[in-house]
């Protein structure tokens, strides 16, 4: 990770609200959800726990899925794949139309290892995002075209 990316998750992760709270910012969560720092992910889920954002159930099951990735023991890492499993797949059952949580189950599928049978959606997923792209925030259509850089199931033209 860049130097500026960090020092830009840092000012965010410090920066607070009048209440005392961390101020979630759509850009630092993209950036730790690239991240393959455990400290940046953790950062990001502390900020994510906190506020009180509609999407915050679907955040922070990417953000505890995308962790358990980097966890060593097996056990661990299953159970919380699972827990952040469930909490996406919740919120993308109660907001079928809702592209960037197909975004953010697009991401870890496609990164997800066979092992947990996560990987089903990557098709129907790719052609929302792809379909919905020019009605999306720019903050979110340029985390989905940097992502879609690396991978292998989404292509932004």
């Amino acid at each position: 990770m860049t130097f500026l990316n960090l020092l830009f998750l840092y000012f965010f992760a410090v920066a607070q609200n009048p209440f005392g709270q961390p101020i979630f910012d759509k850009s630092a969560f993209y950036i730790a959800m690239a991240s393959a720092e455990m400290t940046d992910i953790d950062t990001e889920l502390s900020i994510v726990k906190v506020s009180s954002i509609p999407e915050k159930q679907a955040y922070e099951g990417a953000l505890l899925m995308k962790k358990s990735g980097m966890i060593k023991k097996a056990k661990d890492k299953m159970s919380m794949f699972k827990e952040g499993r469930g909490k996406l797949e919740e919120s993308v059952a109660k907001e079928k139309d809702n592209t960037e949580y197909r975004f953010l189950r697009l991401i870890i599928q496609e990164h997800a290892p066979k092992v947990v049978k996560y990987r089903s959606n990557l098709e129907e997923d790719s052609k929302m995002i792809r379909l919905n792209y020019n009605s999306l925030s720019l903050t979110l259509q340029e985390a989905i075209f940097n992502y879609s850089k690396k991978s292998t199931i989404l292509k932004i033209p």
